[in-house]
C-alpha cells in the first residue's frame, strides 16, 4: 500500500469516529459513553499501524545502472552481466542505462542528480573517471564527492600489444630496440586523453623512451595501423586485441595488471618484464548518489556479493579478460582515491588537456 493511500484511509477513519462520537451525547451513563469513545480510538489507532507501515521493501521497481560508455563495448558487456544476476538476487529488474559523451561526464551528472534512493546507480570505470577528472576543466559532480561506493566489482586491465613483424618477443627486447631510435617509432592509443594514452605515457616516462603519440578514436580504428606495422605499439583492452593475438597479426609482450591474469597465465605484468612498479589495473564499481540510505546501499551490496560468486559469470567474464573481484565500498573508496592521485599526476606530467 501506498503511504498517500494509508494517509487517506486513516484520515478517513478519523472523520468517520468524530461523526460517531457525537452521537455518544444522548447516552445518560457516562461509563457508556467512555467505554464507546475507547473502542472508536482504539480501532483508529489500529488501523493507523496497519495501514502505514514502518519500512517499504527495498526495492519495489526496477533499477537504473548507469554507465558512460555506448553499448557492446566491454564495459557494457560487463554491466549487462552484472545487471542480469543483480536482477535475480533483488527480484527486481536491473536495466543498463547507456550514456557516453563528454569524457564520461553525462552519464556521471546523471546519476549524480538522480534521487538518492537507491533505484539510481553508477557503473564507474574508476581509471577512466579519474583521468577524465584531471584532464578535463572542473565539472559540476565529482565521483568522490557526490557519490557513495556500493561495492568494487572487477578490474579490466589492458596488455600491451605490438605488430606480428616487429622484431620483438618480449618486453625488453622492446625498449632496447625503441631505445636504440629515438623518435622514430611511435604508439597508438584509444585517443588523447584515455586510459590507453596515458597508460602509454607513465610507460615511457619510467623507461626513458621517446616515442611519437598517435590517437584514434578507439581501438577498431586503431587496430588495424597496429597490425599492418604504421603503429609500433599499443596498450590496448583484452577483447579488443586479443582476436587480433589469436590470429598471429599481433603480439602480446606484457599485461598491464599488477598480477598475472587468469586468461594469459603466461604472459609476464609490465612490472615482471622489468619496469618495477608499473600498474594499471582499470578498477570497474558501482556506486550511489549520497544520501542513499544505509540500508538500502547494504541489500545492494549483498546483492553484488552473491552476484559476482556466480560460477557461470565469472566464466563468461574471464574469456573477456575481466577479473571479478568484490570489495566492499569501505575498501573500495580508498582505492577510487588512490586512482585518482596516480593519474591525477600521469595526466600533469602528460600535460594532457582536453577542453
Amino acid at each position: 500500500m501506498r503511504v498517500k493511500d494509508s494517509v487517506d484511509r486513516i484520515s478517513f477513519i478519523f472523520q468517520k469516529a468524530t461523526f460517531m462520537t457525537r452521537w455518544v451525547h444522548p447516552f445518560k451513563n457516562s461509563s457508556r459513553r467512555t467505554a464507546l469513545r475507547l473502542a472508536l480510538f482504539s480501532m483508529i489507532l489500529s488501523a493507523a499501524a496497519i495501514a502505514v507501515p514502518v519500512h517499504a521493501e527495498y526495492p519495489e521497481r526496477s533499477i537504473q545502472l548507469v554507465l558512460s560508455f555506448p553499448p557492446a563495448g566491454a564495459s557494457d558487456i560487463l554491466a549487462r552481466a552484472i545487471g542480469q544476476k543483480m536482477s535475480e538476487a533483488l527480484g527486481q529488474n536491473v536495466i543498463v542505462e547507456n550514456k557516453p559523451g563528454g569524457g564520461g561526464i553525462i552519464g556521471l551528472t546523471y546519476a549524480a542528480k538522480a534521487v538518492p534512493d537507491g533505484y539510481t546507480l553508477y557503473l564507474a570505470a574508476v581509471t577512466n573517471v579519474a583521468i577524465a577528472a584531471a584532464a578535463y576543466s572542473p565539472k559540476p559532480v565529482h565521483l568522490i564527492k557526490d557519490f557513495i561506493p556500493v561495492a568494487g566489482i572487477a578490474t579490466v586491465p589492458h596488455m600491451l600489444v605490438v605488430p606480428a613483424s616487429l622484431p620483438v618477443q618480449n618486453l625488453g627486447q622492446l625498449i632496447t630496440l625503441f631505445k636504440a631510435s629515438p623518435g622514430k617509432y611511435n604508439f597508438a592509443s584509444q585517443g588523447s586523453g584515455t586510459l590507453s594514452h596515458l597508460e602509454s605515457e607513465v610507460f615511457m616516462s619510467t623507461v626513458g623512451l621517446d616515442l611519437v603519440h598517435v590517437p584514434y578514436k578507439g581501438s577498431s580504428q586503431a587496430l588495424p595501423d597496429l597490425m599492418s606495422g604504421i603503429s609500433n605499439m599499443m596498450f590496448d583492452s583484452i577483447p579488443a586485441s586479443m582476436p587480433h593475438v589469436k590470429s598471429g597479426k599481433l603480439r602480446v609482450l606484457a599485461v598491464a595488471s599488477s598480477k598475472r591474469m587468469s586468461l594469459l597465465p603466461n604472459v609476464p605484468t609490465v612490472d615482471e618484464s622489468g619496469v618495477k612498479g608499473f600498474e594499471a589495473n582499470n578498477l570497474f564499481g558501482i556506486s550511489a548518489p549520497k544520501g542513499t540510505p544505509a540500508p538500502v546501499l547494504a541489500k545492494l551490496a549483498k546483492a553484488i556479493q552473491t552476484s559476482l560468486s556466480s560460477p557461470d559469470l565469472k566464466e563468461r567474464m574471464q574469456a573477456q579478460g575481466v577479473e571479478l573481484k568484490f570489495t566492499s565500498g569501505e575498501e573500495f573508496a580508498p582505492l577510487i582515491e588512490r586512482e585518482f592521485r596516480i593519474w591525477g599526476k600521469a595526466v600533469e606530467m602528460a600535460k594532457v588537456k582536453l577542453d
